[in-house]
């Protein structure tokens, strides 16, 4: 067809479709070329009946109207199928380079729901293993019930796609009877709150894979355009789910010919690896190395995970047997060689998940824990070589006042400790009483290695004196003689198994040039401990700070519960009976100068209830209760009855 044929059809069809136009189009135009809303096309038409302008003008102003709405809806057509278009090129080429089948789906999803404008897109697969359809993939969603949906075959409107293996939609989820409502469905899509869906089948051939779906959480009719957008999305959607299953499968493959080839260098390699862990092994008793890293060295001659555990750690009939035996012994998926020396049972390396163990690897294991042994004897001589050097030099510091000061540094610097640094003096003993001799002597051994670990690791020193145990620690900038004291008796008493009570020294300085004011801190402590014992708090810590005057009271053999029973004792007596609070009361009445006025706000209560409380406490311990003799008494108890209560950190 000629141009002119053209153009005389095309006058034809505008002169058919309303009044030739007279620059009526010049506002569309302009707004066609800003891309401006629907809306926004009654403005012109509007305008000109609001200035009152001839009817033939309005009239071409509509016509003008209706043209540039359908070029608008032309362009808008356009631009929607570029971009579905490109959704779709974009999606077939992460398919063709597909490494992450989750993140290809995740991706398909998410344009299907931007493309489709939908509050939800999901994706389900069924499983032919459990017979149902899960929730691989969702987009939008909200409720966790819905995205962990597993449904049954022909279940909800996706188990009609797949039956079918057609789309289908509902413009209203709840009122449409064509599909199988159950309530594990109604319940997720409930909660999602979904009412219009569309779901189209993911096909491999002749068979349904899985559906594709969009949903809408309000009532919604879907275009053909649309569904068939989604179908493409499926096709893809089904086309990454087989390629992915085709490179799992050839990586299976691969991956059992890897394996048979490993097999046949690790036979071959066998007695190589002997030979090299017995290298390692050499080398590291030569260089001094640990128990980890002789487990290290092991595990990665064995490739795998091989631990030194202590023995109450480890199963104990297998131990016992690779004790017996003096041979490796497979314990379910593990492998025990018992480290022993001298028939004493140090601990145990154990091969983690390694059931099957060639006879080569399995003496591996078993030279190792041999090795184990000896470095676990040699550093047990060490520490106890280093722990007798440490607990002559506090020797030395306690009990010779004429060492020389630049001999007990250099000493001391040997040992990483620091005589010119703040330390505190720790008197420490056991609480527990032993059956016999022997057992209370192994108590006391325990508690002076353990005091002695301690000391090392803190870079203080430690020893065995007076029937427990005395530490000379380093005191932290900012912390006080009490909470190292109370620490120090928790770590104690962990490390030993028993109760360990500790009597703290104010901090000293300056030891190596004045090492008497050691001999005064330890009887300080000595005494703190003492007033410890006194006041019930066994397996407690305290230092000379907590006490005040009360203190030099308490360092004898006095009879504190019995001064406290008498002088207050039915008040506390009383208060555990009845469940009040006398005690405090009088212990605030006191505090507050004895003013009753103070004291209601001391204890927050009113003034009537103080007197009622006094007047109670009056019975009880007589009216004379308040002459100065007798309330000196009273609050000295009180004080003793305070600290008596267990400590709180």
């Amino acid at each position: 067809m000629s141009r002119d044929h053209v153009q005389s059809a095309e006058r034809t069809d505008a002169e058919a479709a309303g009044p030739a136009l007279t620059g009526a189009e010049t506002p569309f135009l302009e707004l066609l070329a800003r891309g401006a809303s629907s809306d926004a096309y009654e403005q012109p038409v509007l305008l000109a009946r609001a200035e009152g302008r001839s009817a033939e003008a309005i009239a071409a102003l509509e016509h003008a109207k209706l043209l540039a709405l359908r070029v608008r809806a032309d362009l808008e057509g356009r631009r929607r199928r570029e971009a579905e278009l490109s959704a779709l090129f974009e999606t077939a080429h992460d398919l063709a380079g597909l490494r992450d089948l989750d993140s290809v789906l995740q991706a398909i999803v998410q344009r299907a729901r931007s493309l489709l404008g939908t509050d939800v897109a999901y994706l389900s697969l069924n499983d032919p293993d459990r017979g149902d359809t899960y929730m691989r993939v969702t987009e939008g969603s909200v409720a966790a019930r819905f995205q962990q949906l597993r449904l049954g075959m022909g279940e909800g409107l996706g188990g009609l796609v797949a039956q079918t293996a057609r789309p289908y939609v509902t413009d209203d989820y709840f009122k449409d009877d064509r599909f199988q409502h159950t309530h594990t469905i109604d319940s997720g899509v409930r909660d999602e709150g979904l009412v219009a869906i569309l779901g189209v089948p993911l096909m491999l051939g002749h068979h349904v894979i899985g559906v594709l779906f969009a949903a809408d959480r309000r009532a919604r009719v879907f275009e053909r355009e649309q569904i068939a957008l989604l179908g493409s999305f499926a096709a893809l959607a089904a086309a990454a789910i087989d390629t992915a299953n085709l490179l799992t499968e050839t990586r299976s493959a691969l991956a059992g010919l890897e394996r048979a080839n490993e097999i046949i260098r690790d036979r071959s390699g066998v007695i190589e690896r002997a030979s090299d862990v017995h290298d390692r092994l050499a080398e590291l008793v030569l260089r001094g190395g640990g128990v980890h890293d002789v487990a290290a060295a092991v595990s990665q001659v064995l490739d795998g995970t091989v631990d030194f555990t202590e023995a109450v750690d480890a199963p104990s009939a297998p131990l016992e047997a690779s004790r017996a035996e003096g041979h490796a012994v497979c314990h379910e998926d593990d492998w025990i060689a018992a480290v022993t020396a001298g028939g004493e049972l140090l601990g145990a390396l154990v091969l983690r998940g390694h059931p099957g163990l060639d006879p080569v690897d399995q003496l591996t294991l078993e030279r190792a824990a041999m090795v184990t042994s000896l470095l676990l004897l040699a550093r047990r001589s060490a520490a106890e070589a280093e722990q007798r050097v440490r607990g002559e030099l506090l020797d030395d510091l306690l009990d010779a006042r004429d060492r020389d000061p630049r001999l007990l540094r250099e000493r001391a610097s040997r040992l990483h400790a620091d005589l010119d640094a703040t330390h505190v003096v720790l008197a420490a003993r056991l609480d527990g009483t032993a059956p016999d001799a022997d057992q209370e002597a192994a108590a006391r051994r325990r508690l002076w290695s353990a005091a002695s670990h301690l000391a090392a690791t803190r870079h203080g020193l430690a020893a065995a004196r007076d029937g427990g145990t005395v530490l000379l620690l380093p005191l932290t900038p900012g912390d006080i003689a009490a909470d190292l004291a109370r620490t120090t008796a928790h770590q104690l008493g962990t490390a030993v198994h028993e109760a360990v009570t500790v009597g703290a020294s104010a901090p000293v300085q300056d030891l190596a040039a004045h090492s008497e004011t050691v001999t005064a801190a330890y009887a300080e402590g000595r005494r703190c401990l003492e007033a410890l014992r006194l006041l019930g708090r066994s397996g407690d810590g305290a230092a000379a700070e907590d006490f005040g005057f009360l203190g030099l009271l308490l360092a004898g053999d006095r009879d504190i519960a019995g001064f406290v029973d008498r002088t207050i004792g039915q008040v506390v007596a009383y208060d555990e009976r009845r469940g009040t609070d006398l005690v405090r009361t009088i212990d605030a009445y006191f505090t507050c100068g004895m003013s009753p006025a103070r004291t209601k706000d001391e204890l927050h209560v009113h003034v009537n209830t103080v007197a009622q409380r006094l007047e109670r406490v009056a019975r009880l311990l007589g009216d004379d209760w308040q002459s100065p003799a007798r309330a000196l008494e009273i609050q000295l108890a009180l004080r003793l009855h305070r600290l008596s209560a267990p400590a709180q950190n």
